[in-house]
């Protein structure tokens, strides 16, 4: 009882003679109060004071005067007192209750909002913590108030006493710790939420290669961090991570304005507050420094620093974030009936009418100057316009306020479980966190509004973008907005509007289409050079860090940025080369078919009987077979065709050239008999020469055999040899053994070339070493150059110069044996008789080349 009875006595001692105070207005704090069955108290920074001089306490300290009325603090305050008379018109929204309000004016600073907070909690004027010194309706909850600075401030007190307080424009992280601030909610998204959600909007733009600029704070360092973790996990590059000193630096402000000025990177991410961003703003418009875009999720501030002569150049393109919090649609009519004479309790008007208007409102008792204009009282705020009044958001309080209602209305009317009812006249602030924290409702306007464990709002971003108007006006246009959905790669889900210019943030020119990026050494892994795609690869987007991969039946373009389809192509029968191919092997073939009949029409001559004529016969058609070779190799690639063209043509060609060899050493053997009986003699007959062709045939049957049983040659489509075209080729299969097939035949043509060329020498009769000798030369040329050509030439001019050499190496066998014989057979006649060939005087005529001056004994074995 003494120590209640010492607290009255101290109250009515301090509320009789207060102390002075240095932060405020002398006299009577300025507010705005309505009576009602509950009341809402609201802390806004409306009238700001000049700086707090040092004080020396050798006088009292005096009151300090308003520097200014902040015009976006007052009209946050007027959506405040909007929200409330809407609500009490509402008939289903606390119908049976009228809501009162208090705004209080924290002046922007710690200790006015500290002072107005103990001011409504007391319900007196200078309060005495812990005490209420007079009865009255109950207070629900505080709004308030816009700097987190002050909402701590006020949290900390207010969450002793477990009081609701919502805050509409605070946005510091640590204010989501409820075991510090139990009794702390808010309407906005923290920092680092925020911070979140721009360095997500920043991978979605596709930058990699950024710069960020904060605050020397706690909220420029934690989202500054934030963002830079974030985006490193990602693969972005941060070029420069600036700190902006709190306290105001000129020399320092220049050094960063100097930084990025020389900086390459365009997007810039903006973590600052009001004043420091204006004085950036400031020296980047004196440098001339343009082309940055920046993005931030303090629109508020942007709004603010485009009233900087030369900003809206500097943020022409800047990408912002404006929370989804719900609009009051009838706000601005309802300003716009404001007038001082009609709300004279409204301690806050005249003052703005004031600052708006530019003149002075006449108060009782007041001198003026003559050179001050006096307010008329005409004046309107009708059709005044306010810069980016679309987006300044000075309707933040009011989902705040309606937070606070629905909590009341959820209490009051037993939606809270198994708790009793509460009596909305008589309850305790702690009472009303329960459903605070719970509720869940949306505004007229439709927005949905709910709060996390935290007692932060469940937030939802439009995206707007500065952009200048055909007037040359610059304006906030939505462009988008982000949900806080996680998507599969945990990031937030963004939804742009399809015409939105994006802007590119690279280290490095961006690489066209046909290009990829390739790393620029020494630098960071973000900046890079563009290297054109390689062939048979392609580009199709802009700064793709690799080309892709054409598929097989495609191939890339000659601008290497898309792929075209492939048309097949093969050497056809129908083309130029095929047609003329075509036409030399039917004539070639018709050729040997030809000589074929000429010996069988003259094969009791002389010269087709010489050198065993049965070999002969063989020969030509084995040559006839061998003109006839390339059809396999012309039209379309198929199995059949490639199993039967390499086996076919090594078999006939190991046929020809055996019987070429058989021919050579009949010759040779004959011309080395020296005595009838001897036992070489049996090598001279037609049965040996025959064994011989078999044998030696044989041979590469077997290795071909083993070939298409072990590795067959098969179709194969060949995408790399042709630009724009899919040849259609045969692969071999097992390159050793067409290698085998090729060496042995090979094999037999050096070794009849060799026996032919140590003939070449003997005796003139019957001896056509000499034209076996050039034959196997042309074909040993033929196929000697064919091995380089065949492994350099691609597409389709392997199979032609394959085709060619057939055909060569046909032609030199035909014409270098059978030609001269023709021209004996046909137009030297004379010559081929017995008589013609036995020795005489005709002899030196030189027409015994072929059939000579001597015939060997072993020669008419050889004959048949």
């Amino acid at each position: 009882m003494r120590l209640c009875a010492l607290l009255v006595v101290l109250a009515g001692v301090h509320l009789v003679a207060p102390g002075p105070t240095g932060w405020r207005l002398p006299g009577r704090s300025p507010r705005f109060e309505r009576p009602g069955d509950v009341v809402l108290g609201g802390s806004f920074s409306i009238l700001h004071f000049h700086s707090v001089a040092q004080l020396d306490f050798v006088v009292p300290p005096s009151g300090l005067p308003a520097s200014r009325v902040s015009r976006w603090g007052y009209r946050v305050a007027q959506c405040f007192v909007f929200a409330v008379e809407e609500i009490n018109r509402n008939p289903h929204l606390l119908p049976n209750l009228t809501l009162g309000f208090s705004i209080r004016n924290s002046g922007d600073s710690v200790h006015g909002a500290l002072h107005e907070t103990m001011s409504f909690l007391t319900g007196q004027e200078d309060p005495v913590p812990n005490y209420v010194c007079q009865s009255g309706p109950p207070r629900a909850a505080l709004v308030g108030d816009t700097r987190s600075a002050l909402s701590v401030a006020m949290a900390r007190l207010l969450g002793l006493y477990k009081f609701p307080q919502v805050s509409y424009s605070s946005t510091l992280p640590s204010l989501s710790d409820k075991t510090q601030f139990p009794s702390f909610l808010r309407t906005r998204a923290s920092d680092l939420t925020s911070s979140h959600a721009i360095t997500q909007l920043v991978l979605h733009l596709g930058w990699s290669w950024v710069g960020i600029l904060a605050q020397d704070d706690d909220f420029g360092q934690q989202a500054g961090t934030l963002a830079t973790q974030e985006l490193g996990q990602a693969g972005v590059c941060i070029e420069f991570h600036l700190h902006v000193p709190s306290l105001q630096s000129m020399e320092k402000i220049d050094a960063i304005v100097w930084k990025m000025e020389k900086s390459t990177a365009t997007g810039v991410l903006v973590f600052l507050s009001n004043s420091n961003i204006q004085l950036i703003l400031q020296r980047l418009v004196g440098f001339c420094v343009l082309g940055q875009v920046w993005v931030s999720e303090g629109l508020l501030y942007t709004v603010i620093a485009l009233a900087t002569p030369g900003a809206s150049w500097v943020l022409q393109g800047a990408f912002g974030l404006m929370l989804q919090s719900g609009r009051a649609h009838g706000f601005p009519k309802f300003f716009a009936r404001l007038h001082p004479s009609q709300t004279p309790e409204d301690m806050f008007l005249g003052r703005f009418w004031e600052a708006t208007f530019g003149c002075r409102w006449p108060h009782d008792n007041d001198t003026v100057a003559r050179d001050v204009r006096l307010c008329s009282g005409h004046e309107s705020l009708r059709g005044h316009e306010y810069p980016f009044q679309d987006i300044s958001r000075v309707d933040a309080a009011y989902p705040a306020v309606y937070s606070v209602a629905h909590a009341l209305q959820d209490m009051v009317s037993c939606e809270q479980g198994d708790k009793a009812c509460e009596d909305p006249r008589h309850f305790q602030p702690w009472q009303l966190l329960h459903p605070l924290r719970k509720v869940r409702f949306q505004t007229p306007d439709g927005t949905h509004i709910m709060f996390d464990a935290n007692g932060d709002l469940v937030t939802k971003f439009d995206i707007l973008q500065s952009q200048q108007s055909p007037e040359g006006q610059f304006h906030f246009v939505h462009i988008g907005r982000m949900e806080p959905h996680r998507s599969p790669e945990d990031r937030m889900m963004i939804f742009l509007k399809d015409d939105v210019q994006v802007p590119s943030s690279v280290c490095g020119t961006s690489c066209e289409p046909g290009f990829s990026q390739i790393a620029r050494e020494g630098a960071p892994h973000c900046c890079f050079e563009c290297r054109p795609c390689s062939e048979g690869q392609f580009a199709d987007q802009r700064d793709m860090q690799s080309c892709r991969q054409c598929p097989e039946e495609l191939y890339p373009s000659q601008t290497r940025d898309r792929c075209l389809p492939r048309t097949e192509t093969f050497l056809a029968f129908d083309e130029p080369l095929g047609l003329a191919l075509t036409l030399v092997v039917l004539a070639l073939a018709g050729l040997a078919c030809l000589v074929l009949g000429v010996f069988l029409r003259f094969r009791d001559t002389p010269v087709v009987r010489a050198n065993n004529r049965a070999l002969s016969y063989v020969l030509l058609a084995s040559l006839a077979l061998c003109a006839l070779c390339p059809l396999l190799f012309l039209g379309r690639p198929s199995p059949t065709t490639c199993l039967l063209r390499q086996t076919t043509f090594a078999v006939v060609f190991t046929v020809a050239v055996s019987c070429v060899l058989a021919k050579t050493l009949t010759v040779v053997l004959a011309f080395r008999v020296t005595r009838p009986g001897q036992r070489v003699l049996m090598c001279l007959r037609p049965s040996a020469s025959s064994s011989m062709v078999f044998v030696s045939s044989l041979m590469q049957v077997i290795l071909c055999g083993a070939w298409l049983g072990t590795s067959p040659p098969f179709p194969q489509k060949d995408a790399t040899s042709e630009p724009g075209h899919l040849v259609l080729l045969c692969q071999e299969g097992s390159g050793v053994a067409f290698s085998c097939v090729l060496g042995y035949l090979g094999l037999l043509a050096v070794g009849t070339f060799s026996v032919a060329f140590l003939a070449r020498d003997l005796p003139d009769t019957f001896n056509e070493t000499k034209f076996l000798t050039f034959s196997m030369l042309l074909f040993c040329s033929v196929w000697t150059a064919f091995l380089p050509l065949y492994h350099s030439a691609r597409g389709k001019a392997t199979v032609a110069v394959e085709v060619f050499s057939i055909l060569a190496s046909t032609a030199g066998l035909l014409g270098g044996i059978f030609l001269p014989k023709c021209y004996l057979i046909l137009l030297k006649p004379e010559r081929n008789t017995l008589f013609g060939l036995r020795p005489g005087p005709r002899s030196k005529s030189g027409c015994g080349s072929l059939l000579g001056t001597g015939v060997p004994p072993g020669l008419h074995h050889s004959t048949s």
